[in-house]
C-alpha cells in the first residue's frame, strides 16, 4: 500500500514538474484565417520569470503542426535545454513560400512574421535574433533555410534535415506548380525560391547553420551540392551524412543534434 501511494505521488510530482504542451490558434492577417500551432514550454517557465530562447520546428510535405509531437516527446527536449519549441502549421504543400498564385498560401509571411510576433507577445521569450532558431524536415528543411534567408534579422540559426534544398529537383511532384506556376512557364520562380540559388546570402547574414541528410535519402545529392556551395563560398556550417533514409526514424534520431547545436549557439551569444 505504501509503495502504491509513493508511486502515485511520484506520478503527480512528474505531472507538476514537466513541460507544458499548448495548442494555439494564430490569426493570419495575410491569409485572413486562424492557423494552429503547438507551443512547448519547459517546466522552468512555470516556476520562474525568466525569458527563454525559441526554436521553431517545421513539418514536411503533407504534414501539419501535430507531426512532431506525434513522433517524439518534445517536452523532454524543452526541459533538457530550457527553451521554448514552436511547431507552426505550414499547410499541406505550401513549401513555406508566399505563393504568387494562391492567396490562401502565404506561409512565408505567416511564419516569418505573424507566428514569431504572436509567440513574442504571448510568451516570455528573448525576442532577439540570437535567441531564435528554425529547423525542419524535408519541405520544412527547405522552409527553415529559406525563412532564415528571408528574415535574417529574425533567425540567428537555422537547420535542415533531409531538406529539398533545390526545388527544381521536384518539378513534377508535390504540387509545387500549384503554388508558383509550372516549371515550363515560370522556371525563373523555381530558381528564385530555391535555397540552393540563394546560398551566397548566408555570407552576409552569418546565420549559424546545421544541415544533414541520410545516406539512403533520395535528396542526398542536392544536399551534397548545397554543402559544396557553402564550402566554396567559405560559409561556416555544420554538415553531416548519417545512416538512414527519408523517414521519421531518421528525423527523430537527428533532432537532438539540431537542438544541441542551437543550445550551444544560444549559450555562446
Amino acid at each position: 500500500m505504501i509503495i502504491k501511494q509513493l508511486l502515485f505521488y511520484l506520478f503527480l510530482f512528474s505531472l507538476l514538474n514537466s513541460a507544458e504542451v499548448d495548442t494555439v490558434h494564430i490569426f493570419s492577417q495575410s491569409m485572413n484565417k486562424h492557423i494552429s500551432a503547438i507551443v512547448v514550454v519547459p517546466d522552468t517557465y512555470k516556476s520562474t520569470d525568466s525569458k527563454l530562447p525559441v526554436v521553431y520546428l517545421l513539418h514536411g510535405y503533407s504534414g501539419d503542426h501535430k507531426d512532431w509531437t506525434a513522433h517524439t516527446d518534445l517536452g523532454d527536449y524543452a526541459d533538457s535545454y530550457n527553451f521554448i519549441i514552436v511547431c507552426p502549421d505550414g499547410g499541406y504543400n505550401s513549401w513555406y513560400l508566399d505563393s504568387p498564385m494562391d492567396p490562401g498560401s502565404q506561409y512565408r509571411t505567416h511564419i516569418g512574421q505573424e507566428v514569431v510576433q504572436y509567440i513574442d507577445e504571448k510568451y516570455r521569450t528573448i525576442a532577439e535574433r540570437k535567441s531564435r532558431a528554425i529547423t525542419g524536415l524535408s519541405m520544412g528543411g527547405h522552409g527553415a533555410l529559406y525563412l532564415s534567408l528571408e528574415f535574417p534579422h529574425v533567425f540567428g540559426a537555422a537547420g535542415s534535415m533531409s531538406g529539398v534544398v533545390d526545388l527544381q529537383f521536384t518539378t513534377k511532384k508535390y504540387e509545387l506548380g500549384e503554388k508558383i506556376g509550372s516549371f515550363e512557364k515560370f522556371s525563373e520562380r523555381w530558381e528564385k525560391y530555391s535555397v540552393i540559388s540563394k546560398v551566397y546570402k548566408f555570407k552576409d547574414s552569418q546565420t549559424h547553420l546545421i544541415i544533414d541528410c541520410g545516406l539512403d535519402d533520395e535528396f542526398i545529392e542536392i544536399n551534397r551540392l548545397l554543402h559544396n556551395k557553402l564550402l566554396a563560398l567559405d560559409i561556416s556550417h555544420d554538415y553531416s551524412e548519417k545512416l538512414g533514409d527519408h523517414s521519421w526514424d531518421y528525423w527523430v534520431n537527428v533532432l537532438n543534434y539540431h537542438f544541441l547545436f542551437f543550445n550551444k549557439n544560444f549559450k555562446n551569444n
